[in-house]
């Protein structure tokens, strides 16, 4: 297992809690017995097409053999991920309704919305996190700076003058780059994009200098020279960049910005289903050819307990309400 897959097997403090055998098997009890006695359905908050449906759907195969329904997908996107997670908010807590849900719908949302269909931290109970997401900070090779000190140095020199695109308001590359502007203490103009291609694509043709992209969008362009990969916001670096340094060994100590998403059910599912749920889906993930596939998109599997991934999003939360209040960043 590489640095990075290690980093997100532990994610959170309760990590060393991981290795429990409560969490790693299903759990016997009322409810658990006979689950699944009908077709599981898993509502995803994103279109179809994208990297979250696509590793739902590589799951789905092993996820029906192994509790012998069918797993149904829903695509439910629109506002953030809340669209969906309010189906999933309502539902009956019998394990039979499910959501695919990410940092923003989990964790940031509740700071970035004046007001929210439901409460991330009352109305759900975490099943497991799926998969991490890091990002990569680009330029056009036109830019001076060619090191992240050196990109930092030019931002203090001409501040507010150079600009940097991402995803969208209110997306994990947006948050990513408000962490970084903050951090840095340097003013960049932010120019939001409907998700991370066209972002790297102008960069790419020198239409932004700048901008924080999933590698997805960027990998072959970073390797082909068009893009400099100034750093990688995850905590690790990555076996796809393995020269490129993180963000916190590059220049700024510390930071850490990484978009995930995961499976939560309502709120009053009974422990034994989820612990069931949780079993499977987590050898789903352990599954060789899973974790190839999942890579081969830019992801990295990170499975993990209903506990560990309780303390990571209330630890996301906490962290990015704060970058979102400092940065004034307001979503209708």
């Amino acid at each position: 297992m590489n640095h990075f897959a290690r980093a997100f097997a532990l994610f959170a403090a309760a990590g060393a809690l991981l290795a429990g055998p409560a969490h790693g098997q299903a759990a016997a009890g009322p409810g658990s017995s006979d689950f699944p006695a009908k077709p599981v359905r898993m509502v995803v908050t994103f279109p179809p097409g994208g990297s979250a449906d696509a590793v739902v759907r590589m799951l789905v195969p092993k996820l029906n053999d192994r509790l012998g329904q069918p797993v149904v997908v829903d695509n439910r996107p629109g506002a953030g991920g809340n669209v969906g997670l309010t189906v999933v908010a309502k539902a009956p807590g019998d394990g039979y309704t499910l959501g695919v849900g990410a940092a923003g719908a989990l964790s940031a949302n509740s700071s970035l919305y004046p007001s929210m269909p439901f409460d991330p931290l009352k109305d759900f109970k975490p099943v497991g996190m799926l998969a991490a997401i890091p990002f990569v900070i680009v330029g056009h090779p036109s830019v001076p700076a060619k090191t992240l000190k050196e990109l930092i140095a030019l931002a203090k020199a001409k501040p507010g003058t150079l600009s940097i695109g991402h995803g969208g308001n209110g997306t994990a590359m947006h948050l990513s780059t408000a962490l970084f502007s903050q951090m840095a203490d340097v003013k960049l103009v932010e120019v939001p994009y409907r998700g991370s291609a066209p972002a790297a694509l102008d960069a790419i043709a020198g239409q932004i200098p700048l901008a924080v992209v999933d590698l997805p969008a960027s990998l072959q362009q970073i390797k082909a020279g068009k893009l400099i990969a100034y750093a990688v916001t995850s905590p690790e670096r990555l076996p796809m960049l393995p020269d490129v340094p993180t963000v916190a060994e590059a220049a700024l100590p510390g930071y850490d910005s990484t978009g995930w998403f995961g499976v939560v059910a309502p709120a009053d599912t009974p422990a034994p289903i989820v612990a069931r749920l949780n079993a499977e889906i987590v050898a789903a993930l352990k599954d060789e050819q899973v974790q190839a596939a999942m890579r081969n998109l830019g992801v990295e599997p990170a499975p993990g307990t209903p506990k560990a991934f309780d303390s990571y999003i209330r630890a996301e939360t906490k962290k990015w309400a704060k970058v979102i209040k400092t940065a004034n960043i307001k979503l209708d």
